[in-house]
Order: C-alpha cells, then structure tokens, then sequence
C-alpha cells in the first residue's frame, strides 16, 4: 500500500517555513508516494498552494502507516489526532518540548527529531541543525547593520573617508562562520571568538582573525577541554578589550539541549562603545549575554542589545528549501515503490529515533526528561 505523506502546516509564533518546497514534494511523489499538503501550508514561506502541482492540497485526513512532515513540533491536540505507528518528522526541539514528547510516546508515535541527527560525515546533507543555522548568521549580521548607527564598508566620499565597522562574531559555528563571511562582504573588519582549537584555521580562511585569550583549550581528540577558573577569567578579560572596540557583536554560541553559555556580562556592556550594537543569536536558550531579553530589544544605556527568535524565519523561502533537502536526504535512502522501511540499526536513523512504541527511546533525551 502507497503512503502518504502529510506536510503540516506550521502553528508556532513566527514560524513561516514549510516542511516541503514544490520541488521536493515532487520528488518524494516520484519515489511512488502521495503527498498530501495541508492548505496554505507554504503560504508564508512564498510558494503558494498553485506551485505545488500535481500534488493534493486539502485538509488531511490521518490515517495509520501516514508520514508527517513538519518545521517545528506540532501541537499536543494534532499529535492526539494522529494514528499508532505514525512516523512524524521535523525539528521537535525535545529538551525544551517535555509535554510534546510525552504525547509521542503516549499515542505510539514514531518520532525522529532532526536536531539530534548525528554530526558526522555522512550525514551532513541531512543535518537541519547546520542548513538553518547558515540562514541564522546571515541573518544576524543584517540585523546588525540594520540597528547600528554606523555603516560596515570603508567608504571614500567627497564628504570624507568613512572608516569600516569593527565586529566581532562569538562562536566559530556554522551560524558563526556564516556571520564572519557575511560581515566580510559588507566591509566590517571581523574578529572571532570561539575556544575550540580547531576554529582559528576556519575563522582566517574567511579573512577574520581569531581573538587570542592566551589560553590553550586544546584537549583529546581535537576538542576543547574544560577551563580552569583561572583560564576562566583570562578569557573574559582578554573578550572584554575586543569587545570594548567593537561597534557590533553577533553571538552565536549554544549548546544543544541546555541553556546557552552565559559569555557577554553586564561589566563587558558597560565598556562598550557608545551606539554598539550585541545581535544574540541564543536568546531562544537563554542567550549569550546577560542583558539579554528574548523577542525584545533592550536599550541599556548606550548600547542596544537585540534577541530575536525564530531567526531562519526571516528568509523562509531558501530555509525551507534547504530543510526539504535535509528531509529528502534523511528519509529517500530507506524508501521504495511507495515504502518508507526505516532501518533502526542505520546509525543515523538510531541517533536521530525520539520514541518508538509507546517508548522515548532517544536515551540522553529520556535521562534529561527524566530529571
């Protein structure tokens, strides 16, 4: 029997992507499924329900053995819609989403939350974390401009010489590499700052420097080993000097399901320049800086910090075609003649497997609920 696969329409505040792109619906229509999209499902994302041709738009009816597609978690009242053994996919945020996951495993849904795909080589097409985190740190650094009193680019003019912005990206990341060559091409002199070993490598090739905090934070296998108290604070001083020239700062660092680090304090705010401008990319999770309010701008005294929400909405066109990329490349490898036959023991679908009959099967995710 052919299944079907169902694109939801997105309910979270903000959210304008959409699970599918005409073009990837096709090719999932190719592979021998019906595809079934809930209507105005793309709307907001630029791609009307006309683009999606050849492919049902309609209010859809859930039956068992349905595949269905989504940016973020559905709400609890869809997932008590939804038949035992249906397979959901999307970005299902399960740290922070307890209530969510429970209705899974209640209802007997199987689940796999594209966040907790793997960070490995074979996986790289399929990792959702990475292609909207390219939107985000492009993203940040318009936002930046657009705040900052100054503009990035040297200028010559007949008026005089406008000298470039200086701006300094937290977090060598994808979301911060993205920022460091999008700052570049707007002109800004660009510095980085990340404690990772490997980062100066990817920050100079983008034609940034690398901040050095004259600490070592090399550890086994090429990862950052935890700082002493003391190697603590050089780090912080060693920030708060670069940060105290910088007329923009775009944050980037987080930590998947915890609360994002605590970098920029109020003291470093304090000693920034007057008209700086802090973009923190985490304030979903807490943010990178103290001052930091989540969906607000916060004026404190000179400097004007901003944490948005949502951010890869801001370009949901390419966001979304990019994720429907990332779906087809997780999901076509175990489909076939109208199948979707996923492999368990496939170490990507393994990592990436939230709950499974009944059961929260993802261990870390279960531990961390548990708590």
């Amino acid at each position: 029997m052919t299944q079907n696969i169902i694109v939801l329409k997105e309910g979270a505040l903000k959210e304008k992507r959409v699970a599918l792109d005409p073009l990837v619906a096709k090719r999932f229509k190719d592979l021998g499924f019906t595809v079934t999209l809930t209507p105005d499902a793309g709307k907001n994302a630029y791609f009307p329900d006309t683009s999606y041709q050849d492919i049902a738009v309609e209010t859809p009816k859930f039956n068992e053995n349905d595949i269905i597609l989504c940016v973020q978690a559905p709400s609890i009242e869809t997932i008590k819609n939804l038949k035992a053994g249906t397979i959901l996919v999307g970005l299902l945020n399960p740290y922070q989403n307890p209530e969510i996951v429970k209705a899974l495993k209640d209802h007997k849904i199987t689940s796999l939350a594209m966040e907790l795909i793997p960070r490995i080589t074979r996986a790289q097409s399929m990792d959702a974390l990475s292609s909207q985190a390219t939107i985000v740190g492009y993203e940040g650094v318009l936002m930046a401009a657009s705040l900052s009193p100054r503009l990035f680019p040297m200028l010559t003019t007949a008026a005089g010489t406008i000298r470039p912005a200086k701006v300094v990206v937290i977090g060598a990341g994808v979301a911060g590499l993205q920022a460091i060559g999008t700052a570049r091409r707007l002109g800004a002199q660009v510095e980085a700052y990340d404690i990772r070993p490997d980062a100066k490598e990817q920050v100079e090739s983008l034609g940034a420097k690398l901040i050095d905090t004259g600490v070592n934070a090399a550890g086994e296998g090429g990862y950052a080993r935890e700082l002493t108290e003391e190697e603590v604070a050089m780090q912080a001083e060693a920030l708060k000097k670069h940060l105290s020239k910088a007329h923009a700062v775009i944050s980037t660092a987080a930590i998947p399901g915890r609360k994002a680090p605590t970098i920029i304090t109020k003291d470093m705010v304090d000693g920034m320049l007057e008209g700086a401008v802090i973009i923190d990319l985490a304030a979903e999770t807490g943010g990178n800086c103290e001052l930091t309010k989540a969906d607000s701008i916060v004026h404190y005294n000179h400097v004007t910090i901003s944490g948005p929400v949502n951010v890869a909405s801001r370009a949901p066109l390419h966001a979304s075609e990019m994720y429907a990329k990332n779906l087809l490349n997780l999901l076509s490898p175990f489909m076939a003649e109208g199948q979707l036959t996923l492999d368990y023991d496939d170490e990507v679908i393994a990592q990436c497997l939230l709950t499974k009959d009944g059961e929260i099967v993802h261990e870390r995710v279960r531990q961390a609920l548990e708590k």
